[in-house]
This record gives C-alpha cells, structure tokens and sequence, in this order.
C-alpha cells in the first residue's frame, strides 16, 4: 500500500450496505485529497497510506525482536536499498539464528491478537522477516523456513507492518551475515531498517478504521519472491484461495518474466525484479515530483513498464503506487492472516 492507495475495493466483512458505502464515501474522499496533494511516491508506509488518510485514530526462531517503524521514511534508490527513520528507537539482539523452524507448536493468540501464519511453498529456504511497529511488538523480526515448513506467532492488534522473505541467507552463530535479496542490515533479527529492495512485501494495518484491517501484497519495491496472504476468522470470504488465485488470475513467480533491464544477477541466477523507479531513479518513474499527482503517474508512459510486469505476475498485488482499484484488501472481525511464498498450482 501506498501514501494515496486504498481505492476501497474488496469490502469485506463490513456489516450492512449503509456501512460499507459510508466507508467507500470516506477512502474515496481522502483518495481526493491525497491526489489533490500530489501523495503516493515509492517508499510511503501503510499508515501512511491508509490510516493516517482514512481515520486520525483508530515454531519461531528467537525472542525479544529489535523491531523497525513502519512509521519511518525510506528512499529507494537504484542500488536497491532503503533506510528506515523510525519514530521509536528498538535494540537489536545478536540470537543465532535458529536451523529448523516447525510448525508443531502453534501459540494461541490471546485478547487483543490475532494470528499470523508463515508458509514456505518453495523450493529454497527462505528467511522471512519483520519491520515492525515498535510500538506493538512480536516475539522476533527473523526467522527461517525450509521448503515445506511453516510456523505461526501471535501478531497485537493496530500492528502497522511490513513482512518480506530474504534468500541466499547466511549467518553466524551471533546472528551476523548476509543474504542475497532482501537482506536487513546483515542481521538475522531484523533491526531498525527495512529489508533491502527489490523485496516482495506484506503490508498491514491491523484495526485501521472503523474495526477494520487493510493488507496487500506490494511489487511496488520490486520483486525478489512470490508471495499472497490469506485471511481467516473475519466476517466475510477470502478473496484469495489457498492456492493464490483470485478473480483476476493467480501467482507466477516475476522473476521469471522479468525483462533483462529490471533483473537483479547474483552468480548467474535472477534473484529479484527491480521496479522501474529502483532501475531509472526518476521522478516520473517513481511517480514524485511533478509527476506525484494521480493523473500524472502512468506506467505506460515510463521508458520501463514495471507495472506491467508486476501486474501479470500478480494480478491482486499492487504493481504500482497508485494501483489501488485492484489491490487494496480489507478484513473486519479480528482476523487472522497466512502469508504463503510458493506460486499457484
């Protein structure tokens, strides 16, 4: 999600139709705003996106996360990398990274949480990871899951996050490494940074507005893995099936259509998909500056279509800043949420 997204599609679970067209009244009228201001941008936060436009209130691998805002800043740059400014300073452990994570265990989510599952389709092992709300912390920022593992954690209500998966992981027993896509600083607990981009990214707002959650997944950033999320427990359906298919089409991996401009090589292998702003640095890429406003921020236009690309990989994510009609999820009833890496059947 980005600064001026939230379209307001997928009404789920919000009570009677007066409910539901007074908040499409509201996203629509902040959409308004936001695009009178030249919002959106690479880099903008969920509550950024979302919250702060729609309302002004309202087993694991380690414990005691060092966590990173989703309330800071970031840039994008061609190199692929962003800095988070967080709004709460967070300490970073130095745990070694654990070497299997199970799903045996399932923790309950107890009052004011939900739970958030992680599962691992692929074919690789992946290393998933938190930049967290530090003001709603959860138990760790790092993990790593095997091909075929998963493993689930209670997530506090208002969690205002991004999740994203790295690969080509190594650490050491301090928790101190690199990975290939996606890397944090070079820590197994994520700490006060997001993951380095192009990264495939989770995004949710927990109890945003009224009662109800926004999430996405986010190709804005780029891609380095396919990802779609699922809800349970709220009161409407899943737009998503446990496939990753929706109306619109199901889950291929980009990077395997990835044009050779946007590609990011790591010893001979396609490891992520870059987004036309990480590729170009422009402002009309990367829908700022004089082409911040809605009406100017057409990826046609741009010298490298990433959204394009994006959008036939994953026709339900957002390929762009702006792509909000077909993008934006929401879920009432305290719903609790599965995030698969894997690609469709």
């Amino acid at each position: 999600m980005r600064t001026s997204k939230h379209a307001g599609r997928n009404a789920r679970g919000r009570g009677t139709l007066v409910a539901v067209l007074a908040c499409l009244a509201v996203i629509a009228t902040v959409l308004l705003v936001r695009a009178q201001e030249g919002g959106g941008g690479e880099g903008a936060t969920v509550a950024e996106r979302t919250v702060t436009s729609v309302a002004s209130g309202p087993g694991s691998a380690a414990a005691a996360p060092g966590s990173a805002t989703a309330s800071g800043s970031a840039r994008a740059t061609a190199s692929g990398s962003a800095t988070a400014t967080p709004s709460a300073s967070a300490s970073r452990p130095t745990t070694p990274p654990a070497t299997k994570a199970s799903a045996a265990a399932k923790p309950v989510a107890g009052k004011g949480k939900r739970m958030l599952t992680l599962v691992n389709r692929l074919s690789q092992t992946i290393w998933p990871a938190i930049a967290a709300d530090p003001t709603h912390p959860v138990e760790a920022t790092g993990w790593k899951l095997a091909p075929g593992a998963s493993l689930s954690f209670a997530i506090p209500d208002h969690w205002d996050v991004r999740v994203w998966a790295r690969t080509g992981c190594t650490f050491n027993a301090a928790g101190n490494g690199h990975c290939t896509s996606g890397d944090c600083a070079g820590h197994f607990q994520c700490g006060r940074t997001w993951g380095q981009f192009p990264s495939t990214l989770a995004e949710f707002n927990l109890n945003a507005w009224n009662g109800m959650d926004f999430y996405d997944v986010s190709l804005v950033e780029g891609n380095n893995l396919p990802m779609w999320i699922n809800n349970s427990g709220g009161s409407g359906p899943d737009p998503i099936s446990a496939d990753g298919c929706s109306k619109a089409g199901c889950t291929h991996d980009a990077n395997k259509s990835c044009p050779k401009a946007m590609q990011r090589v790591v010893g001979g292998t396609v490891v992520a998909c870059l987004s036309a702003c990480l590729v170009l640095g422009t402002d009309q890429s990367c829908c700022t500056g004089a082409y911040a406003a809605r009406s100017a921020c057409i990826p046609s236009t741009w010298p490298i279509d990433s959204a394009a690309v994006f959008k036939k990989a994953e026709p339900f994510a957002y390929s762009y800043v702006n792509d909000d009609a077909t993008s934006v999820l929401t879920c009432s009833g305290e719903c609790s949420y599965r995030i698969t890496w894997g690609v469709s059947p």
